[in-house]
């Protein structure tokens, strides 16, 4: 087993000695009872989590049998000894056994079936589908028995133990998962105290981090790194940086580290072709552990260095200039309303007064005289009149506020239109599309059905600005085509100057990144 070899390795080099920690898979720990004496002496101090079953009579019964047998087949193997996989394979067989005999099956036919029938082999005449299956199921459902694992055989879905343990007191037979009924763990050089991990490197260089400074598409928002002439040093922030000293702060150990600004053009290697990846291939190349900025996770990127988790949003999408549209219809104050809901104000509004002057007429005789314009000046007297006029003057408000706001949308929708308000209307229009650097996002835009021609690379949020504000006939672009954060930070310092059209575009997000080697210590 390669793990066993690994443990013997470390053992030579030193790294079985106290402050190292060593965990293993729960496969491998299931298989450390049938290994040979002289390979667990190697894995002293290693920490595992492995199936519990219990040593019970029908088990120890079990076990002599196959011992015996398995010395009979295998004389040149000593001491063999059965682990928790060998029982499940056991208890598995013994279920279907027990359904085969409860459901009376004496023959086992089957059909020929041509579920490979565009194959190049010959499965389809040498597959097929039992007859008796379905019987068989039911019945192998049905089972009820504790296999020699201690797992309840239930159905043919799961087997389970309802109780859920870490260890079992022997003497009352119950099972806890509390920590008091653990023993203390031994570690690596036979110490019981917890290794600090990373501080076992105490003496050790710090981490070189490198981060973007290159003037573009690398914004202060994100990160930046200025000199400061009062402490001499490099003053490094952004939100990117804001993240990455959270997560190291997090750690439940102090790893040492500096933060190296990388600018390509001080390199003699430096490339034409995409800043970040002259980034990461200095990572790659070793001079600098890891790098932090505004990096995204790309595959091309993945086969030479490592990415951590996505801490950003994953998409992009097109950026487009808002249109500055004055209004000059005269008539725009009727548009809030329709015609139809004009006319039955006004109908309504010479009904309420009818039906006031008709309720005033019976009580008001002395007062309610003249001329029609006299009488629509006179106090109401009738409170059912005064009820009515109440009622109207509250629907008259409701009409009045939502007037009011329909006019002010009307107004604001007018004014700030978007220039461009469907990928597809860019497309077809033919005009130039703004983008960062990275071949990927061409090949993108490509298969949307963008003209390669008409795609030009935009070095930085002020020239995406320029470009955007000449427009595509003037030698500008008619859009931008960025990722997320990118966008907000646009749109953050130019305000309603621009909106967006999308996500259409799924990017895998920013991520840090480091040399293959150290990615577990990040």
């Amino acid at each position: 087993m390669f793990g066993s070899r690994l443990f013997a390795m470390a053992k030579e080099i030193g790294m079985m000695s106290e402050g190292y920690v060593w965990i293993l898979t729960s496969e491998m720990t299931n298989q450390l009872a049938s290994l040979n004496s002289s390979i667990t002496d190697t894995m002293q101090g290693v920490l595992g989590l492995g199936a519990y079953f219990p040593k019970t009579k029908e088990f120890q019964h079990f076990q002599v049998g196959w011992k015996s047998k398995f010395q009979q087949e295998n004389p040149t193997i000593i001491g063999p000894e059965l682990n928790v996989y060998c029982l499940w394979a056991y208890d598995a067989v013994t279920a279907l056994a027990m359904a085969v005999e409860k459901a009376g099956v004496k023959e086992f036919g089957f059909q020929n079936t041509s579920i490979y029938s565009s194959s190049t082999t010959n499965f389809e005449t040498d597959l097929g589908v039992s007859l008796i299956g379905p019987k068989l199921r039911k019945s192998l459902s049905e089972t009820r028995f504790r296999g020699l694992s201690g797992s309840r055989i239930l159905d043919t879905r799961k087997w389970t133990d309802k109780k859920s343990q870490f260890n079992k007191d022997t003497d009352t037979g119950t099972y806890s998962t509390s920590k008091t009924n653990l023993g203390p763990i031994i570690w690596p050089g036979d110490s019981s105290f917890v290794p600090e991990g990373w501080d076992l490197l105490a003496n050790r260089k710090k981490l070189r981090i490198g981060i973007p400074v290159e003037p573009g598409y690398g914004l202060d928002e994100l990160v930046s790194a200025h000199y400061d002439p009062v402490t001499n040093g490099i003053n490094v922030s952004g939100y990117c940086i804001d993240v990455f000293k959270v997560v190291m702060d997090a750690l439940p150990y102090h790893v040492p580290y500096e933060f190296i600004p990388f600018n390509p053009r001080d390199n003699e290697n430096f490339s034409t072709g995409s800043f970040y990846d002259d980034l990461m291939r200095e990572v790659y190349l070793g001079k600098f552990d890891a790098a932090v900025g505004d990096t995204t996770i790309r595959a091309e990127r993945s086969l030479y260095v490592d990415f951590m988790v996505p801490f950003t949003e994953n998409e992009a999408t097109f950026i487009v200039p808002i249109k500055q549209k004055r209004v000059k219809d005269a008539c725009v104050f009727l548009k809030p309303l329709t015609w139809e809901l004009w006319v039955t104000s006004v109908c309504f509004f010479v009904f309420i007064g009818f039906v006031v002057w008709l309720l005033e007429r019976g009580v008001n005789k002395e007062e309610f005289r003249g001329s029609p314009s006299d009488q629509v000046g006179q106090r109401i007297h009738s409170n059912l009149a005064r009820f009515v006029v109440i009622i109207w003057v509250f629907v008259g408000l409701i009409l009045t506020q939502s007037y009011t706001a329909s006019l002010t949308t009307l107004l604001t929708v007018e004014h700030l239109r978007p220039a461009v308000t469907d990928v597809n209307q860019l497309i077809q229009s033919g005009d130039y599309i703004g983008h960062q650097h990275g071949s990927s996002i061409i090949e993108f835009l490509r298969k949307m059905g963008f003209d390669v021609t008409k795609l030009r690379v935009v070095n930085s949020i002020e020239e995406s600005d320029y470009l955007l504000t000449l427009g595509s006939r003037n030698g500008g672009i008619a859009a931008a085509f960025a990722e997320t954060p990118y966008i907000k930070v646009m749109q953050s310092r130019y305000c309603s100057k621009y909106t967006t059209i999308g996500p259409c575009y799924q990017s895998q997000g920013f991520g840090f990144v480091s040399a293959f080697q150290l990615s577990p210590h990040i």
